[in-house]
């Protein structure tokens, strides 16, 4: 029970940094989020609202990575598991502790497109800098990959352009 109440602090704290950020100018540019133990970086002007992890309706013929849709506070919306695209295997099956943490971050409205990223955990919002290098994206990355960045304590987070990822054919194309 305290584990949910600690969990809704944060999302809490997280919503009224994320639009504190809007409203006061750009003092974290993204809103780091882990999944499948990997770390991104999601632009906040590209990310929308963060939802608690809710059960799918499965749609038939389509690829593994898209999870079905969800209705998220009256609005139909594709759910994508973001690490199973990006590795392009099958999505991994999270126990209830594991789903308790996991939520649906939406892209912005801006982008027009429906469609929310089950990731596994909210890692907080981050700006330059909470980094101590940062280089281009990998060789042979996909398109939406943005730069990549290194934390004081080693770790590594990739940053992912939704706008981009958002337009990709393969993104757009869920039927399998």
């Amino acid at each position: 029970m305290a584990n949910r109440e600690a969990l809704r602090e944060l999302q809490s704290r997280l919503a009224s940094r994320l639009q504190a950020a809007r409203t006061e100018g750009v003092q974290a540019g993204w809103l780091a989020v882990e999944a499948a133990g990997r770390k991104y970086l999601f632009p906040l002007s590209q990310a929308g609202e963060i939802f608690p992890y809710t059960p799918t309706q499965v749609v038939p013929y389509t690829h593994d990575w898209f999870l079905g849709v969800a209705n998220l506070r009256g609005g139909l919306y594709g759910v994508v598991d973001l690490a199973s695209y990006v590795s392009g295997q099958a999505p991994v099956q999270r126990s209830d502790a594991g789903r308790a943490e996991s939520r649906f971050v939406a892209l912005n409205q801006l982008l027009d497109l429906n469609c929310a990223l089950l990731i596994d955990r909210l890692a907080g919002l981050r700006n330059t800098d909470a980094f101590v290098s940062s280089n281009g994206a990998p060789e042979g990355a996909p398109d939406y990959f943005g730069s990549g960045y290194t934390d004081a304590s080693g770790a590594y987070w990739q940053e992912i352009n939704l706008q981009s990822l958002s337009q990709q054919p393969q993104f757009l194309s869920i039927s399998a």
